[in-house]
C-alpha cells in the first residue's frame, strides 16, 4: 500500500513540475477544404512533441494550437503542417503530401475529379 501512495505521489509530481502553461498560436491554413483536411491536422500536430492541443476552424481556415516552446517552436509547426499537405501561413504544402491528399482536400475539391 505504501509503494501505491509512493507512487502515486511521484506520479503526480512529475505531472504538475513537467510543463508550464502553453503558448498559444493561430496559424492561418488557407489551402484546407473539408472535415477530412481538419481532422489530418489536428491529428498530425498532436504527433509532435511539445503540441499540447489543436483546433482547425474550417470557416476561418485557422489553426488554434497550443505548445510548449521549450520542446517545440512556431516554424517546426508550420513544417508539420505542410508535411501533412496543407499550407502554413507562408509556408506552402509539401508537393508529395499534397498529391497524396483526397480529392476533396485538395483546392477546388470534388468539382477536380
Amino acid at each position: 500500500m505504501k509503494i501505491k501512495i509512493f507512487f502515486a505521489i511521484m506520479s503526480f509530481g512529475l505531472i504538475v513540475n513537467c510543463d508550464g502553461d502553453p503558448e498559444i498560436v493561430t496559424i492561418n491554413t488557407p489551402t484546407i477544404q473539408c472535415g477530412m483536411c481538419q481532422k489530418a491536422i489536428e491529428v498530425g500536430l498532436m504527433k509532435l512533441n511539445g503540441v499540447a492541443r489543436s483546433k482547425v476552424d474550417l470557416a476561418s481556415k485557422t489553426a488554434l494550437i497550443a505548445y510548449h516552446s521549450e520542446k517545440v517552436n512556431v516554424p517546426a509547426i508550420e513544417k508539420k503542417i505542410s508535411e501533412l499537405g496543407y499550407q502554413a501561413n507562408e509556408l506552402t504544402a509539401d508537393p508529395e503530401s499534397y498529391e497524396s491528399l483526397p480529392a476533396c482536400c485538395k483546392i477546388g475539391g470534388m468539382d477536380k475529379m
